[in-house]
């Protein structure tokens, strides 16, 4: 079992914030603040923020991300075809 230390509110705020505001990662975060990931989980799911939002939104950023690379390679695909089509 881990060992239990007070952490202040301001840390808190910190740590809550960079991760909101800067997109800073849960785990480069709690390596900074020398706390637990799971303690920064923790803080976004219980009421640190509204249902969660911050998990929410890096989940929905990363997805978009996701969705634009693959709208790219769909595109560069789609233009090679185009080419070969024109050659013929």
């Amino acid at each position: 079992m881990g060992t239990f230390k007070v952490i202040s509110k301001e840390i808190k705020e910190q740590v809550l914030a960079r991760i909101k505001n800067d997109g800073a990662t849960v785990t480069q975060v709690a390596k900074d603040a020398g706390i637990s990931t799971k303690t920064v989980y923790n803080w976004l799911t219980k009421g640190a923020t509204p249902n969660g939002e911050v998990l929410e939104n890096r989940r929905l950023k990363k997805e978009v991300e996701g969705l634009y690379a693959l709208v790219g390679k769909l595109t560069a695909e789609l233009e090679k075809t185009k080419k070969k089509n024109i050659a013929w």
